[in-house]
């Protein structure tokens, strides 16, 4: 017994709140903190030694009445370690402050036994596991602060017995769960952030029990369910933050009314829906408004001039009612906020022009983004006003015009953006003075003239994008003195001159250079060397000339690089096979010599050298000749140079004769147009009615595998050689499908691509009846039409599938509208007519409705049917229907429908597209409200693949498919957009 009496009293001794044996307790736990802190970069615990009483120690705060820690705080003081369990020895400690420093591991579960703790901020650090269940002996805490660590598991249920909490922040972490709706009974709380976990489920009904609530932040979670009306019932919110969850429901139509200290209210990236209600000018403390990205709809009639303390608006992204934004109104109303600072405007359906009370805007107007709508006429002069704004964009609008000079005076500008509108006149001088600009994008308009040379003043500039414009002359040496470059440099499509000057060297940290498709000459220069940075290089549609410079030797960063469509010559060099390129585009230069078969060369979706006669060997998939390099074999071939030319014009002259035979006998026997089917066909090896007859098994049903118009196509395999074919038969029997072989052996018979079918032979004979019989014959596609995979139950197309047909499709009529000698414009694009091979590669056919435009050789062929209607509806142009000549941009019009079935997984003939509704406006509406991923194919949604790509994707469907010819891309910018998207998808 007397053993427990001494015990008690020792233990009673250790407890007492005075000095003496209780001063080493904190003295020892502070100095176990230190020891388990590795870094102390601030030199901050130097003075925790015994030089000095642990009450002076930096940091440590003391009561008056006895020397016991009260307060630690050693916030942003840079400490790195993890917090040692000795914290909970500090028993009298009510102030604990460890915000802005790398502390990591767990919170020690001994901090339940601060029982005088009343502030915790733990704030941006690292520390990790669970919140401690048992912070709830911590009775006296009234402000919680774990925002931005690594914590993570569900928020305990623990908060019901810290009845005193005023401030409670858990946002930035990895909670899981729903949010506990014990935080209901927290009724003292006038702060609660949860916002940047992974909560779920929807807001607890306990949270209307709140009502001395300031500020509630819960944003950037999965939250569901209908958005709680009984916010805007809680009197004393200041601060309403709830973006980036999947909330629905509508807004109160007497928002403000209960809310009189209303702030901030943020509700953006959410499902909410209706009207945004006319109440909201009541809300007179507004300062930020933020609803992007949701789904209000109707007429948007609010008087923003009385939301004098408005700063921040934010409304892109909606659904308002169409036409019904007037730009006049919002602009007069919005000039009256005295303090806004940034106006988010972007796809709501804007139209009409800006008004100059634009200039009347507050001076401290830093951002204005008005993407994507309908605004037009020319920018007003009013906007040099602005001397704050540092972002203005414009792109996806309707301005034209000229820009004002008086830009210039917007000092600040950093990101100025006009991609996509129709301006035009010269572009300004007055630009080179915004000397703060590190964005500059103006393509995609009708700028005229030179570059100006002041543009080399932008010493800042990042990113410059003057593509698809008018400019023309040399490119001002000032512009490739621009250092500062490291993002963009993009010149394509347009009409630039001149070589280019070693003072690209300059350009050492630029990672994408764009020059195609202009007018640039000469050889690369050495300093090429230089840009070790450059990932992606195109240099494509020029008249450069000389070979591949040794300078790409130092480029080891490069990914993409296209050289195509220009005079180089030369070898490929053998450094490009080491190099980690994943594209590379040599095709339609003067190379010769040997193909490598190692890196980029050894696949053949990585690399294009069509239209280079003089290479050979390379891997098998590339169809090269072998390369002979012995000195025997150069001489042999030397000396049959002579016999070559004889056997050569010996075998003219007979077939001279020959043809003048046939085409004597012709002429009595056949009309012109059978004339021309022999010109067409004797550039095909011929084959007999009987081989074909035997290879399909005499046009068996079982060996049909497609039929059309004009013909039917049957399988077969040759005999002779075992070799998988597809045999189109001519009905020809049937009006129109005499021309229709016409105009494919025309098309046909003079073009290779890898993108085309492979014509092997034709057969123009008679069959076992005595009638007529014409059929050509196909390279086999085992894989069948697109059509067959779009749409089927039980073959799919994914993502990165559905993106190289894309391109292979562009390809082929990029060849074919530029680059096979003639101008040959398919007329008939669709799915049934693109065939895949057994690598899922797109090859374009069924020629029976192409038209040559530019023939050489053959006056006037096929000009005949330039009357008949072409094309097959829903893929054919609007104009053809009206009478209209044939023309490239119908492709163009077809070749965009093709991309927009391929996106949204819908025909163009879908029985939902009725009333005015096409496929084409289907599309283009779910771009302008922001409702794209939830038209598109749900096969696409794959996860990572990045919004920006598809939406990307669909634009350019869009853009091709427009109704006027005028309004569509040339193929040309179209496969430069197409390599220019990047979709990831894993």
């Amino acid at each position: 017994m007397f053993l427990k009496v001494v015990l008690l009293v020792v233990l009673i001794r250790m407890n007492v709140g005075g000095s003496g044996s209780n001063l080493p307790t904190d003295h020892v736990a502070l100095l176990e903190i230190k020891s388990m802190i590795k870094n102390d970069s601030l030199g901050v615990l130097r003075s925790w030694n015994d030089s000095l009483p642990f009450c002076k120690w930096q940091g440590v705060t003391c009561g008056h009445r006895h020397q016991r820690v009260t307060s630690l705080n050693l916030t942003n003081k840079g400490l790195e370690g993890s917090l040692s369990p000795f914290i909970g020895n500090l028993s009298f400690l009510r102030y604990f402050n460890l915000s802005n420093n790398l502390f990591y591991g767990s919170i020690p579960h001994e901090i339940s036994r601060l029982s005088r703790l009343q502030r915790l901020s733990l704030s941006n650090n690292s520390f990790t596991g669970e919140i401690p269940a048992n912070l709830s002996s911590c009775s006296k805490l009234w402000s919680v602060n774990l925002n931005s660590n690594l914590l993570s598991g569900k928020i305990p249920n623990i908060f019901s017995s810290l009845w005193r909490m005023k401030i409670l922040v858990l946002s930035k972490n990895n909670f899981t769960g729903e949010i506990p709706p014990s935080i209901g009974n927290l009724t003292y709380l006038e702060k609660l952030y949860l916002a940047l976990n992974s909560l779920g489920g929807s807001i607890p009904d306990s949270l209307n029990q709140l009502k001395q609530l300031r500020e509630l932040g819960l944003g950037g979670n999965g939250l569901i369910g209908v958005f709680p009306l009984f916010f805007y019932n809680l009197s004393m919110l200041e601060l309403l933050n709830i973006p980036e969850n999947q909330l629905e429901g509508n807004l109160p139509t007497n928002l403000c009314l209960s809310q009189p200290h209303l702030q901030v209210l943020e509700i953006d990236f959410n499902h909410l829906s209706g009207l945004i209600p006319p109440s909201l000018s009541n809300c007179s403390e507004l300062e930020s408004f933020d609803v992007t990205l949701n789904d209000f709809t109707g007429r948007m009639k609010i008087d923003f001039g009385k939301l004098q303390k408005l700063w921040y608006l934010g409304l892109e992204g909606n659904k308002f009612e169409s036409n019904s934004v007037d730009s006049k109104n919002l602009f007069d109303s919005l000039s009256n906020c005295s303090n806004l600072e940034t106006l988010e405007l972007s796809k709501i359906q804007l139209i009409g022009v800006l008004p100059n009370s634009l200039g009347n805007f507050s001076s401290k107007l830093i951002r204005l983004r008005l993407y994507g709508n309908y605004l037009s006429g020319s920018l007003p002069s009013s906007i040099s006003n602005l001397l704050g704004l540092t972002i203005l964009d414009l792109v996806l609008n309707n301005f034209t015009g000229m820009i004002p000079e008086s830009i210039g005076k917007l000092r600040n500008m950093g990101g100025l953006y006009l991609e996509a509108n129709a301006f035009s006149g010269v572009i300004p001088p007055s630009i080179g003075n915004l000397s703060f600009l590190t964005e500059l994008y103006l393509g995609g308009n009708k700028f005229e003239g030179t570059i100006p040379s002041t543009l080399g003043s932008l010493n800042l500039l990042l990113t410059l994008g003057l593509y698809g414009n008018k400019l023309g002359g040399s490119v001002p040496k000032e512009i490739f003195q621009l250092s500062s470059l490291s993002i963009l440099l993009d010149l394509s499509q347009n009409s630039l001159s001149g070589v280019l000057p070693q003072d690209i060297g300059n350009l050492n940290i630029l990672g994408y250079l764009d020059l195609s498709e202009n007018r640039f000459s000469g050889e690369l220069p050495s300093s090429f060397s230089s840009c070790i940075s450059l990932e992606t290089l195109n240099l494509s549609g020029n008249f450069f000339h000389g070979s591949i410079p040794e300078a790409f030797l130092t480029l080891r960063g490069l990914k993409v690089v296209n050289m195509s469509r220009n005079n180089f010559s030369g070898t490929i060099p053998t450094y490009l096979q080491e190099m980690d390129l994943k594209y590379l585009d040599l095709s339609y230069n003067n190379f010769e010599g040997e193909v490598s078969h190692k890196g980029v060369f050894a696949n053949t979706s990585m690399i294009s050298i069509i239209g280079n006669r003089g290479l050979c060997g390379g891997i098998p998939e590339l169809h090269l000749p072998k390369c002979t390099t012995s000195d025997s074999e150069r001489s042999t071939r030397k000396l049959s140079v002579r016999v070559v030319v004889a056997i050569s014009l010996s075998s003219t002259i007979i077939g001279l004769a020959l043809l003048s035979f046939l085409l004597f006998y012709c002429c009595r026997k056949r009309n012109t147009d059978k004339t021309l089917a022999t010109i067409s066909t004797e550039f095909f090896e011929d084959i007999s009615y009987g081989t074909l007859f035997k290879a399909t098994e005499g046009f068996s049903i079982e060996n049909l595998i497609g039929t059309g118009g004009f013909a039917s196509v049957y399988k077969g395999v040759l005999d002779e050689s075992g070799f998988t074919v597809a045999v189109k038969v001519l009905n020809l029997s049937k009006r129109g499908g005499f021309r229709s072989f016409m105009a494919e052996c025309d098309a046909l018979r003079n073009i290779r691509h890898r993108n085309l079918v492979k014509v092997i032979s034709c057969c123009s004979s008679i069959d076992f009846q005595g009638n007529d019989f014409k059929a050509l014959v196909y390279d086999f596609m085992p894989n069948g039409s697109l059509e067959n995979w779009l749409h089927s139950v039980n073959q799919m197309l994914d993502l990165a599938q559905r993106i190289n047909i894309i391109k292979d499709v562009a390809c082929a009529l990029d060849y074919l509208h530029c680059h096979c000698g003639n101008v040959v414009v398919h007329c008939d694009l669709k799915p049934s007519n693109i065939l895949l091979d057994a690598d899922m590669v797109a090859h374009v056919g069924d020629f029976g409705l192409a038209k040559i435009l530019s023939l050489e050789g053959v006056s006037n062929a096929n000009n005949n049917s330039s009357s008949v209607f072409r094309g097959t509806i829903g893929y054919a142009p609007p104009e053809y229907g009206l009478g209209s000549e044939v023309s490239t941009s119908g492709d163009i019009y077809s070749y965009g429908i093709l991309l927009l079935e391929m996106m949204i997984g819908k025909k163009p003939v879908d029985p939902m597209f009725e009333e005015g509704l096409t496929l084409h406006s289907f599309a283009r509406n779910a771009l302008v409200d922001g409702s794209l991923l939830h038209i598109l194919d749900p096969v696409l949604l794959v996860k990572d693949v990045e919004e920006k790509s598809l939406i990307s994707l669909v634009k350019l469907g869009v853009q091709c498919s427009s109704e006027s010819p005028e309004d569509r891309l040339d193929i040309g910018t179209v496969v430069h957009e197409l390599f220019s998207i990047t979709v990831s998808t894993n």
